[in-house]
């Protein structure tokens, strides 16, 4: 799309370790900005990661697909699935902890190398220790500081009452705490009905 109607005027690589990516949400999304569908698409470059070796071998063939052709944008869903199953219990804690450094630091170097915008999601777990008594949202981010010091924005969402969700920014060096209501409906994310 272009930068006039809020675009990044390049294509999209999106990295799906969840099996989540669903082409016709994307025609929908593109038929409410009167855009056509395939076209759309045809401009995303969709990979499919099986494990952690894997998701970090597509960022280097998606160095070759950026070094051809224009991208504005690399989505990663979610960055920290794989590493859930690859990697088990504390003793492999460390080393799951510089795969996934590893893997960031790859991200940031595309972001800078070819001046993309990088998305990443990624999973919360329910904390279970005593000081989850008093928090209002006792769910913490996996991947800890790794994630965190490799994240220059960190949003965080939530369900809301019937279709409203709620996205906090979390962290952030340029833009101050706060929170918004939205609603996803069948054309993408829109304004919350009050």
């Amino acid at each position: 799309m272009p930068i006039d109607r809020g675009g990044g005027e390049g294509k999209c690589l999106y990295i799906d370790t969840e099996g989540t990516f669903r082409p016709e949400r994307v025609e929908a999304i593109a038929n409410r900005y009167e855009l056509e569908g395939r076209l759309v698409l045809d401009n995303i470059a969709y990979a499919r990661a099986y494990n952690t070796d894997h998701q970090t071998q597509l960022l280097i063939q998606a160095a070759g697909m950026m070094a051809e052709s224009r991208y504005a944008l690399i989505i990663v869903d979610s960055a920290t699935a794989l590493y859930r199953t690859d990697y088990s219990g504390r003793g492999e804690l460390s080393a799951r902890q510089m795969h996934l450094a590893r893997f960031l630091r790859m991200l940031l170097r595309l972001a800078d190398e070819f001046g993309v915008a990088v998305v990443i999601t990624n999973q919360v777990v329910a904390q279970v220790d005593g000081a989850a008594v008093f928090a209002a949202d006792p769910k913490k981010p996996i991947g800890g500081n790794i994630m965190a010091h490799a994240s220059t924005t960190r949003l965080y969402l939530r369900k809301g009452r019937g279709e409203t969700r709620i996205c906090k920014i979390y962290d952030s060096p340029c833009l101050p705490e706060a929170e918004a209501m939205f609603a996803i409906t069948a054309g993408g994310v829109a304004d919350a009905k009050e």
